[in-house]
Parts: C-alpha cells; sequence; structure tokens
C-alpha cells in the first residue's frame, strides 16, 4: 500500500533577504518528486530546509509519521546530491562512496567492500574505484556523489540539479542510470531541475515554484495540461492561455468565447464556475493542435481557420504561430510535416483541437497577463 511518506505542513522559512511562505508538500512512499520554477524561487532552499540546513520558525516537516522539524541533518536519514558532486578530493573513489557506510559500519570491512562493489556495479563506476576523484570526468564524479549518497540508504533522497553539470549527452545516459538505480532500490526522492527532459522522463509528481511558494502540484499530467493559474501555464510550456468567457452550454460541452468573436467547446470539468457570462482562463498545449489545408470531416469540435504569421525553428521542431482573428495560436510540427504543409507566412491554414484538451482555470483580475 503506497503511503503518504513526506508530508511537509504550513512551512514557513525567514532567510532576511528571502522567505519560504505556508508550503505544503506530500510526497507519497518511493515516489520520484521534481521541484520546478524560475531561478530565485526557493527549490534550493526547500530541499536544504527538509535536510535540516534551516530551521523554520513555523510549520512541520513529518517524515515517515514522525516530526523531525526539530533534528539536526545527520539525524534526518536524508541524503542531499548538489550539481558541484561535493566530493572529497583527498579520498580516491572508493573512499568516498564508503565513507558515510563507514561511520555506521566501522567493524565489518568485509560488507562495506561488498556493498561499495555492488553500488559501483549499478552506477557503471566499479572500474573507476581506486582512482583519484580529481581525475574524473563530470558524469563519473556525479555517480559517485550519488553512490555515496544511496549506499547509506537514505529515507528520502534530495538532489539538487545534479546533471546540470555535465553534457548533453552525459546528462541523458545519467537520466536513465540514475532512474533505474532509484527504482531498483524504491528511494524516494524529490529531484530540483530546470531541465524539462528531466521532468518528462523523471517525475511522478511535479510541484511549481515562484518567489517561495508553491503554486501546484501534482501528477505530470495535471501540472502539464491543467495548470492552476497564467504563470504554472506559461512555465511549463501550454503557450496558448487566453481570457475567456463562457456564454453557454452544447450538451456536455462549455462554449466559450475569445477575444468577442472565437468560439471554441471544452469537456473540461470546470465546478468553480460553470454558469453563463463566468470569465475564465483558457490552456491549449501546442502540441494539442492540428494543423491541414482543409476543414477536418470529423468529430472534433474546434476547428479554425487563420493566418500564419511566424514560423521558427527550436532543434528539431517548428514553432508556428496562426493569427485567428485577433487571438495568436501556437503550435508545433516536425520539419517534414512544416513542408508537406507548405506552411510559409502568409499562408491561409485551418488548426483544430480536440475539446479535452481545451482547458479552463479560475480568473483572476490581478493574475492575468496578455501574451
Amino acid at each position: 500500500m503506497i503511503s503518504l511518506f513526506l508530508d511537509i505542513k504550513d512551512l514557513n522559512v525567514d532567510l532576511k533577504d528571502f522567505h519560504l511562505q505556508n508550503i505544503n508538500l506530500q510526497v507519497k512512499e518511493g515516489a520520484y518528486h521534481v521541484l520546478i520554477g524560475p531561478t530565485g524561487s526557493g527549490k534550493s532552499v526547500l530541499l536544504e530546509t527538509i535536510a535540516g540546513f534551516y530551521k523554520p520558525y513555523q510549520g512541520q516537516i513529518m517524515l515517515e509519521g514522525k516530526d523531525i522539524t526539530p533534528l539536526n541533518p545527520e539525524d534526518r536519514g536524508i541524503s542531499i546530491v548538489y550539481q558541484d558532486y561535493v566530493l572529497f578530493p583527498h579520498m580516491n573513489v572508493f573512499e568516498n562512496i564508503s565513507y558515510g557506510l563507514k561511520k555506521k559500519n566501522k567493524s565489518d570491512k568485509s560488507f562495506l567492500e561488498s556493498r561499495v562493489y555492488e553500488m559501483a556495479e549499478k552506477l557503471k563506476i566499479d572500474h573507476l574505484l581506486k582512482r583519484d576523484t580529481r581525475t574524473l570526468s563530470g558524469g563519473e564524479m556525479q555517480r559517485t556523489a550519488i553512490a555515496r549518497s544511496l549506499i547509506v540508504e537514505p529515507k528520502l533522497l534530495l538532489m539538487d540539479e545534479p546533471f546540470s553539470a555535465v553534457d548533453v549527452n552525459t546528462h541523458a545516459y545519467l537520466t536513465t542510470l540514475i532512474k533505474n538505480v532509484i527504482e531498483e532500490y524504491q528511494t524516494t526522492c524529490i529531484h530540483v531541475t530546470h531541465n524539462f527532459n528531466d521532468v518528462y522522463n523523471l517525475a511522478e509528481q511535479v510541484a511549481v515554484m515562484k518567489d517561495g511558494k508553491i503554486l501546484q502540484q501534482g501528477t505530470l499530467h495535471d501540472v502539464f495540461s491543467r495548470p492552476s493559474d497564467d504563470f504554472v501555464a506559461n512555465f511549463v510550456g501550454v503557450h496558448n492561455v487566453f481570457k475567456g468567457q463562457i456564454v453557454g452550454h452544447d450538451k456536455s460541452l462549455l462554449k466559450i468565447r475569445i477575444n468577442h468573436d472565437i468560439i471554441i467547446h471544452s469537456s473540461d470539468v470546470f465546478e468553480q464556475h460553470s454558469s453563463d457570462k463566468t470569465d475564465v482562463m483558457v490552456a491549449i498545449r501546442p502540441e494539442s493542435i492540428i494543423f491541414s489545408n482543409e476543414p477536418f470531416i470529423s468529430s472534433v469540435r474546434n476547428q479554425l481557420k487563420g493566418v500564419v504569421k511566424n514560423l521558427f525553428e527550436v532543434g528539431h521542431t517548428v514553432w508556428i504561430e496562426v493569427q485567428v482573428g485577433g487571438v495568436t495560436f501556437r503550435g508545433v510540427l516536425t520539419p517534414n510535416s512544416c513542408e508537406s504543409l507548405g506552411i510559409e507566412r502568409g499562408k491561409e491554414i485551418y488548426l483544430s483541437f480536440k475539446s479535452l484538451n481545451v482547458n479552463l482555470m479560475e480568473y483572476h483580475d490581478d493574475a492575468y497577463r496578455s501574451i
């Protein structure tokens, strides 16, 4: 049975020039939880508060049902991995990995050696155990740091941008490797990152932070497809965020007017307000938009005609901006699809999206920002 493992309640931390404010965070046992947010939002401060490096002036940190808020870092059963490795330069790889375990099991040398070799093998660094850590690559250093953290079997593993200092290929390799090792050891993990590939590949739960607050937390799908406000929507890459108004119902669908003259349909269960003339925020992910040269003859309820205003390449994709009335919709295509559709600036094109991909958020005057 999956149980609530970490429960942070109304946590407040005062660092004079920065504050964590009313943090509530729940992490299930064995879950991989990822914290995202802009630089300076408080992600690292939250990790270090959980680890015990900062003392809150209000709130509780409950781990396995026990209040660990007053405990010193070494008494919490928590390991933390930083982006800059923090290895002991005067120790080789074996000595670094075994450091924490040696303190717990001083007399059992054979046990110590077998555990170090086992962990090093899992992380593909067993051939490096005698190496000076100063001669390691960035990826090798990070695997050593993670092995050192995992070998003591922490109740909770915290990782603060652990892959940010390595190259792209090493990053991808480490992501897959770490995911497999953490799943094998059933370690509960909280991971801070700015890299959305980490979120897509690792996260079971996501929390979005801004200005010392958690704005939204939930499953990857909930946060990325059903953002709670326009800041979260823009941060997680929804890109299509509009002010709208519910103007009616069509069977099980809500009819929403955006920019006075565009009607779209949503199957979102928007319980806060579903009466006519209710202002809402509308969010549509760019990958949910389908482009075509002719109208679709299908059950897709939302079909609009517009003019291509801009297109630009981002990595292996092409972003398309289409003007429909006074509204700009943003979608994404592969270069091959873009070429086959003959998309170019000034071209008329149809775009469609399913009603279930039109997500609604509560509208606040002070939260809305035109994009």
